[in-house]
């Protein structure tokens, strides 16, 4: 395979282990979905589990530099910006194709913390909270790192929530929350 090939079985492995899931998603299956032989894929990825890791290390890639920006965009100070995350979430949550958070899917699928995908799936969850905690520090907070984690964790239900419950508007309503929170980190 071409070079570039390798990147677009990559992609579209993405693609497929977003939708089915990892245990669900076969090699097999991948070989159909992709277009690329058993033979070829195996000759850039010993494991199924080698292409789970290059798949999260680029959805982690593209995520945090698409969510980062667009809270950039929406927002020109940190305390903005940390408000903003929320907007830039329900943004996410309405794109077509919307199937919550993969490395959430990661982490409960591979359970073992010594797994090398669940160790992946942390990672990506601690490189947003060091992104929040730094903006919460930036914003003037008292204690940032509990910003953070605190707006951390209204992300990921928020998540979670949108997934499960179509009832709610979790973005908005982890937004009024974080508004709360912020509002009590600066005062």
């Amino acid at each position: 395979m071409r070079p570039n090939k390798r990147d677009e079985l990559v992609r579209n492995a993405l693609q497929v282990f977003y939708r089915d899931g990892f245990h669900a998603t076969g090699m097999d299956k991948l070989v159909v979905e992709t277009g690329v032989s058993k033979t070829s894929m195996y000759k850039h990825f010993r494991t199924k589990e080698e292409l789970i890791l290059a798949a999260l290390r680029l959805r982690d890639e593209n995520f945090r530099n698409d969510f980062m920006r667009r809270i950039e965009i929406l927002a020109d100070t940190p305390a903005g910006q940390l408000i903003a995350s929320f907007d830039a979430l329900g943004e996410w949550f309405n794109e077509d194709g919307f199937r919550g958070c993969m490395f959430i899917k990661a982490g409960a699928e591979y359970q073992d913390q010594d797994h090398p995908i669940h160790v992946q799936a942390a990672e990506h969850k601690r490189l947003l909270l060091d992104y929040f905690t730094d903006l919460a520090r930036k914003a003037g907070a008292r204690d940032p790192e509990k910003l953070g984690c605190q707006i951390m964790l209204l992300q990921e239900g928020a998540i979670v929530t949108t997934v499960l419950l179509k009832t709610c508007d979790a973005a908005q309503d982890a937004k009024a929350a974080a508004q709360v929170l912020l509002d009590n980190a600066l005062a």
